[in-house]
C-alpha cells in the first residue's frame, strides 16, 4: 500500500482578529503565500501538484469562491491544477490534510497540497444570518449552534484541562 508523507509545512503568523496585521488580507492571499513557501521548501515544482485541498470553517466572502482553487492560483500554480474546499468548522484544515493524504494513498496522486485557512476578521462580523437557524434543530439539539468559544470552555471544564495546558498544546502545534 502507498504511504502519504508530509514533506513541507508553512503557515502565516496568527494575528488579532479585527485589529491585527492580517485583518484586511483575503484568504487566497494568505493561503497562497503559505502554499508557495511550502512548495519552495520542498523543492516541488507547482506544476507537479495534482490538487489543492483547503479547509475553511467559514467558506464565504473573503474565504469563499473555492479557496482551494484561488489559493492554488495565488501560489503560482498553473490553471490545470485543481482546487477544492472542505468545511468542517474547526476540523477543516485537519480534514483537508487527511483528504489530501487519502488521494495519495487511494488514488495514486503523487503530489497533493492540504491545509487550512481562515480570516475571521474578514468574515465573522459580516455573516449572512438570514435562515441560519433551523427551527427543528433549535428545539431538539440547540447546542449545534454553540460558538466554538463556549464549546472550548465546556470541554476544558468537563475534562479538567487548564488554560496553561491548552496554551502549551497550542504552542506545540
Amino acid at each position: 500500500m502507498r504511504e502519504a508523507v508530509i514533506v513541507s509545512v508553512a503557515r502565516t503568523p496568527i494575528g488579532r482578529a479585527f485589529r491585527g496585521a492580517f485583518n484586511q488580507t483575503p484568504g487566497a492571499t494568505m493561503a497562497g503565500h503559505a502554499i508557495k513557501i511550502a512548495l519552495e521548501r520542498a523543492n516541488v515544482d507547482p506544476k507537479e501538484v495534482e490538487d489543492v485541498v483547503v479547509g475553511v470553517g467559514l467558506p464565504e466572502g473573503a474565504t469563499g469562491n473555492n479557496l482551494g482553487r484561488t489559493a492554488a492560483l495565488r501560489a503560482g500554480m498553473p490553471v490545470e491544477v485543481g482546487g477544492q474546499v472542505v468545511s468542517r468548522f474547526c476540523a477543516s484544515g485537519l480534514n483537508a490534510i487527511a483528504s489530501a493524504a487519502q488521494r495519495v494513498i487511494v488514488d495514486g496522486a503523487d503530489v497533493m497540497v492540504g491545509g487550512g485557512c481562515e480570516s475571521i476578521s474578514m468574515v465573522q462580523n459580516h455573516l449572512n444570518m438570514v435562515g441560519f437557524d433551523e427551527e427543528w434543530l433549535l428545539r431538539h439539539t440547540p447546542d449545534v449552534y454553540m460558538p466554538m468559544l463556549y464549546t472550548a470552555d465546556l470541554v476544558a471544564k468537563k475534562y479538567n484541562i487548564s488554560r496553561e495546558a491548552q496554551d502549551a498544546y497550542a504552542l506545540q502545534s
